[in-house]
């Protein structure tokens, strides 16, 4: 049996006993005892279940699976794991993913340091079941090298990526270029995962073991140093992704190909130009052929429609895709605070894919355009399915959605580890304030499905 094997039976073992962590706690709330929905009235969404994740120690967690990965977990509560739900099969069960792990901002003589209190935390792939209104981990897999090392979400490159801190920003940490900041999650029908990736940003394919099989990245990118296949397989545009908004959303469609969503508007030509636009990119991607296939515009709705306590155009972000059959996707677009979500449909005359969009000297880039429909671009079309800000009872900064029925939806929120910024986030030992923001899973009825 392999290390990487023992350690999950371990932890499986670890937590269904309880000892020494308790999983999970029963949390009141309002809805139904259990994860079925009930029925819907009037027009507008409806919550019908919320549970909640209860309190595991961050090292204790991490270390059932890669003993010695972390020395000190700063008193930081396993979380995070909102960034993607998937369905694993079971009614009620679902694949998560954390992201790169607790990390924060503290502002040093007037300059944003990003800190990274755990630098030794793997991030992992995490299955849970929901049972009335509590959230279990049943299973989790940690996301390793070539040679079994863990991955790390430390940032990959100088000058591309943020340079990472220790947790009070007074000690500059090693880059790790074998660091991912995943995000979006699917299992493949022969158990391996899909995983999307913000610094590169990056499509990963991922054994059922948590091994890193392949890391596909934009042409151009030259990541050196990674202890596993790198493959400059998609376009060299996404070199201007912004910093922390690379790929978030990733969804699979019936025939196998992947649906990859940029975070937010690329910087063409510039990051003054990126952060007003409100036009990003989907891209498709053959798993057969291992290429992107096609690309689509896609445009977000003003700020403060999507938001109507934002007036900040680059607080607009796609943080989750949901494949709904065919050619059909649900997007979600949001801010901290709400998200709207959009059904569009993919088609050929939609296709961008290596034309004059892509290209650093077109002038103005397809970021720049104030009505991309009106200069010839096929702008993908959306049909509103929800506002999220209009049902009561949601946490903020949704980023995991998952379809169980035609009526049903699953939400899961990014709690950041009970992280918040700034310099009172530790305590005078260096244990962490925690937020009090929870990981919440949450039933959501359609009045009529989608």
């Amino acid at each position: 049996m392999s290390p990487n094997a023992a350690g999950r039976r371990r932890l499986r073992r670890f937590l269904a006993l309880g000892v020494p962590i308790a999983v999970v706690a029963s949390v009141t709330a309002s809805g139904t005892a259990t994860g079925a929905p009930s029925p819907t009235h009037g027009g507008q969404p409806r919550i019908t279940n919320t549970a909640t994740l209860g309190d595991i120690p961050l090292g204790a967690f991490s270390n059932k699976l890669l003993p010695g990965t972390v020395s000190d977990d700063r008193g930081v509560k396993l979380g995070g794991i909102g960034s993607d739900i998937y369905p694993a099969g079971r009614e009620g069960e679902f694949w998560t993913i954390t992201d790169r792990g607790p990390n924060g901002q503290i502002a040093v003589d007037g300059t944003k340091r990003r800190t990274f209190p755990v630098p030794g935390f793997d991030p992992a792939i995490v299955k849970i079941r929901v049972t009335g209104k509590t959230v279990k981990v049943i299973d989790a897999i940690p996301l390793t090298t070539r040679s079994g090392k863990p991955v790390t979400g430390l940032p990959n490159q100088i000058s591309r990526d943020e340079a990472p801190y220790s947790y009070d920003a007074k000690t500059a940490l090693t880059y790790d270029p074998n660091g991912v900041d995943t995000e979006g999650i699917v299992q493949a029908k022969d158990g391996s995962f899909w995983l999307v990736d913000e610094y590169g940003p990056s499509l990963l394919h991922v054994s059922a073991r948590g091994k890193v099989l392949s890391r596909y990245v934009p042409k151009g990118l030259n990541l050196k140093g990674a202890d596993y296949p790198v493959v400059e397989a998609l376009p060299g545009v996404l070199l201007h992704r912004k910093i922390n908004r690379g790929f978030e959303g990733l969804a699979q469609l019936p025939g196998g190909d992947l649906v990859l969503a940029v975070q937010s508007p690329l910087l063409l030509p510039d990051k003054s130009a990126g952060e007003a636009s409100l036009t990003t990119r989907l891209f498709r991607f053959s798993t057969r052929k291992q290429a992107v296939t096609a690309e689509y515009a896609y445009r977000f709705d003003p700020v403060n429609v999507v938001d109507p306590s934002e007036d900040d155009p680059s607080e607009l972000k796609i943080s989750s895709l949901v494949a709904l059959g065919g050619e059909r996707l649900l997007v979600e677009e949001r801010t901290d605070k709400t998200a709207r979500l959009q059904v569009v449909e993919l088609n050929r005359r939609s296709d961008i894919l290596g034309g004059r969009w892509d290209k650093e000297t077109t002038s103005p880039s397809l970021e720049q355009l104030t009505d991309p429909s009106a200069a010839g671009v096929p702008v993908l079309r959306k049909n509103l399915v929800a506002d999220l800000g209009k049902v009561q009872g949601l946490p903020g900064k949704i980023e995991g959605i998952a379809r169980v029925r035609h009526d049903t939806l699953v939400l899961i929120n990014d709690n950041d580890f009970g992280m918040t910024d700034g310099s009172g986030a530790f305590d005078a030992n260096g244990r962490l304030i925690d937020s009090g923001i929870k990981t919440t899973v949450t039933y959501l009825r359609l009045p009529h499905g989608i």
